[in-house]
């Protein structure tokens, strides 16, 4: 037997930077075992297209440091290139929506350091002189794109890691997996290894390796086709002319990318009906092995790319690639902790694991180094997806993301394909009402409620036409009542002798009174917020916390690890509760008709009382996420139906309506009320976010305790606004840059249009928080003056939450 502090499974460009990133961060006895050889799978007939296009920071800053890495890095530490070329690459398009899309990259990008040029149609032709433009409005470049030899910088990384110490044990397949005396026993066939940390990046194996570990893993291998030319006579001329490389080209429209492979072209297609593979189980024998070519399906792409850049017709196809790549169902790699179980790890299930790889492994380094990820994980966490992602899920979402491959981006975007997973037991009534649902966490949850059924929300970068109607809902929320289910919150109860301990000492709160309640955030060992619980005190031996729908795996691990020696059980409620939300002037006269409980002075605000609703037991929860007088009422999900109805029959003739999570996020920026992840994450500080008042460090220990006070007497300390924007055509969302005069500032993390104030409202963070003066935000490439507002909008005193 082979002790390891670490064993990575999987030799792909994913698993062997990590092992590289490991071994330069000082871990020691880190081994690596590939059941064939490196880069075998699917790294080894990948196009290596390397990008720093992206629609969220953290997924761009992993490809960005994957070239920097190729480019630069390895190369200095080996002697040896890694086959990087520095094209650069461009996206065009016919389509005025992707060109607001690419304006919101570009301001993102402004914010992230890796500057993007919007590009006219003048100015494609200037840097692809093959392109036709027929039809094309304009496009974006990318100057630091290009393409790398994936199988030279896999290898590069391995011989830095061995060089370091690392070990790697190739033609070595895992046979099993279990736990024995706190330790991982992987049984290979040329080995047993006893292992501290077992990593699974397995890649197109991922599935299988997980299925050994006791893992549900949502990816599924996906068949990709590329085809190479021969000798193209265009690009020989600009190559005996001393012409650069041509940039990479893409059109997202048509769904192809066309870069420069030596004196031809390589032309990559995504059709939309794509053709999974190996759905349970990858062939034993499977290696480095492809499909037979199956140009057929692609042939209306290949003719498009043609038609754009006509130079592809005057070479003849000299190879045809048709490999395994693995798509998760947002085609985001997994990396992070393995949900429920001790010192494991995934990092696999990347589409694009040479573009992401060398970034993933520094990233995921960092994070079991440090116990907390470089920056904001929510978007790679490997806990984003539950059992309810089942076979069903993962291959209809693989085969949706293949197909949207080169797909628009909307903010808020739903797509259609893996719905319904998760149904509260209100979802009819919901449907019945006009309610045009969303997806969160696999939950159906209510967006905002149409007049017209079947109607759908359309996508757009600008005001959309749910807009009106939310309006209404507000509205009604404000001058009358409305009702809402909210079954889509993570709910648990800790019970037992330790409960008032537990939560004392799970996060950077204080624990409140019995029937009271109050927020309290876990906090990651760098003082960045993992967590936000609304916290219940029902006794002192019963508390009951709730979180966001997204973060219930990531929360239940918390609260699991916080629970070990503690005298109490954790139980996840998620799927046992409903919740109805009842807000609005006219609520406590609903509910009073139906319970017997002093709704006056004998129920205040962030209080909780356990009421006999209806003649059903219900925690009720005097809270309110829309500044409104109103109540969460948090039920076993058998009573839901009928105790909806009968506050409906009570409030409809009072004018009650509905309200969807459209409306909620309106309202709460109106309040100022942070939502997390978004505006709360690993990267700030609660002190950062302008939360202070949540932070109760004094005679205290909590894990980030004294990271969050070193970030708060910090000069460079970033610091949370909350903007009105003028001038504004557009409701802004997320990722907007905030500039002073012309120098970014900051980043907005959420925002939308206050019904109730007339104010178009975003809240962002300042990294330069002395910049409060002669602001904008750059919004689809429009610069829009914005004013730090000093307290909420409305009702800034709470008067209506206390009345």
């Amino acid at each position: 037997m082979t002790d390891a502090q670490v064993l990575i499974i999987g030799g792909g460009a994913m698993g062997v930077s990590l092992m590289y990133h490991l071994t330069k961060a000082g871990w020691r006895d880190v081994v690596l075992v590939e059941k064939n050889d490196l880069t075998h799978g699917s790294t080894w007939h990948a196009a290596g297209l390397c990008t720093h296009f992206a629609h969220n920071p953290t997924i761009q800053e992993l490809r960005a440091r994957s070239v920097r890495l190729y480019r630069d890095i390895l190369p200095e530490e080996t002697g040896q290139s890694c086959g990087f070329h520095r094209s650069g690459a461009m996206r065009v398009t016919s389509n005025p929506d992707r060109m607001d899309e690419f304006r919101h990259v570009a301001g993102l990008s402004d914010f992230t350091g890796y500057p993007l040029e919007v590009l006219t149609p003048e100015r494609i032709a200037e840097l692809h002189p093959l392109a036709k433009l027929d039809g094309l409005i304009g496009g974006i470049y990318e100057p630091d794109d290009g393409h790398v030899d994936p199988t030279l910088a896999t290898n590069a990384m391995a011989q830095v890691a061995t060089r370091n110490g690392a070990k790697i044990s190739r033609y070595n397949p895992v046979r099993s997996i279990h736990r024995e005396d706190g330790k991982w026993i992987v049984e290979t066939d040329k080995d047993t290894f006893r292992a501290t940390h077992i990593v699974n990046a397995a890649g197109t194996w991922g599935w299988e390796i997980g299925h050994m570990m006791g893992l549900n893993i949502p990816s599924v291998p996906v068949l990709h086709q590329y085809l190479v030319t021969d000798t193209i006579p265009e690009v020989t001329d600009r190559i005996n002319a001393g012409l650069p490389e041509l940039p990479m080209i893409r059109d997202p429209e048509e769904s192809w990318y066309v870069r420069q492979e030596r004196d031809g072209l390589i032309l990559g297609p995504y059709e939309k009906d794509a053709q999974v593979w190996s759905i349970d189980g990858v062939p034993p024998e499977f290696g480095a092995d492809l499909m037979p070519p199956d140009l057929d399906r692609v042939e209306h792409i290949i003719e498009a790319a043609m038609d754009r850049v006509p130079a592809l017709m005057n070479g003849g196809v000299k190879t045809v690639v048709n490999g395994p790549i693995t798509f998760t169902p947002d085609a985001n790699p997994l990396i992070g902790p393995a949900h429920g179980l001790d010192n494991a790890w995934l990092i696999t299930g990347s589409s694009m694991g040479v573009m992401e790889g060398g970034g993933s492994g520094w990233f995921f380094a960092h994070w079991m180094t440090h116990g907390a990820p470089p920056m904001d994980a929510l978007a790679v966490d490997s806990r984003r997806f539950g059992t309810w992602a089942d076979r069903d899920y993962r291959v209809d979402k693989a085969i949706e993301c293949f197909g949207l491959q080169f797909g628009v981006h909307y903010p808020g975007e739903e797509r259609p394909a893996g719905r319904n997973k998760r149904l509260s037991p209100l979802h009819q009534l919901m449907l019945d009402r006009g309610a045009v649902m969303g997806a969160a966490y696999g939950w159906e949850r209510p967006n905002w409620f149409s007049d017209r059924p079947g109607d759908i929300a359309h996508e757009s970068f600008r005001r959309p036409n749910w807009f009106p109607r939310v309006a209404l809902e507000v509205e009604t929320a404000t001058t009358k009542a409305a009702i809402a289910d909210l079954s889509v919150f993570s709910k648990f109860d800790v019970i037992g002798p330790d409960a008032r301990s537990f939560v004392e000492t799970l996060g950077a709160n204080r624990a409140p009174a019995n029937g009271r309640i109050g927020l309290t955030h876990v906090l990651t060992p760098a003082g960045g917020v993992l967590s936000e619980f609304t916290v219940t005190m029902l006794s002192d031996t019963h508390a009951y916390l709730t979180s966001a729908a997204a973060a219930e795996q990531i929360d239940l691990d918390q609260l699991l690890s916080h629970a070990e020696g503690k005298d109490v059980s954790v139980i996840n409620r998620c799927e046992d509760f409903a919740v109805i939300g009842l807000m609005g002037p006219l609520s406590r006269d609903i509910l009073r008709a139906h319970t017997d409980a002093d709704l006056d002075n004998g129920f205040p605000w962030l209080t909780a009382q356990t009421l006999d609703v209806a003649g059903r037991p219900v925690r009720a929860l005097r809270v309110s996420y829309l500044g409104e007088l109103g109540w969460e009422l948090h039920m076993d999900r058998v009573h839901a139906e009928h105790v909806f109805l009968t506050l409906e029959a009570t409030g409809k003739p009072k004018g009650m309506g509905y309200y969807g999570a459209y409306a909620a996020n309106a309202m709460r920026l109106e309040k100022g009320y942070h939502g997390w992840g978004s505006d709360l994450t690993t990267e700030r500080s609660l002190h950062e976010a302008g939360l202070g008042m949540f932070a109760r460090a004094k005679g205290r220990d909590f894990v980030g305790r004294d990271a969050m006070l070193d970030r708060e007497d910090r000069d460079d300390r970033w610091n949370m606004v909350l903007l009105e924007i003028h001038n504004s055509e557009f409701d802004p969302f997320y990722a907007h840059s905030v500039l002073q005069d012309d120098q970014v500032v900051g980043i907005v993390t959420s925002g939308a249009y206050g019904h109730r104030t007339d104010k178009t409202l975003a809240l962002a963070y300042l990294r330069d928080r002395h910049a409060t003066e002669g602001l904008s935000v750059s919004i689809l490439g429009r610069k829009c003056p914005a004013t730090i507002l000093p307290k909420a909008p409305f009702d800034p005193d709470n008067t209506r939450l206390k009345s």
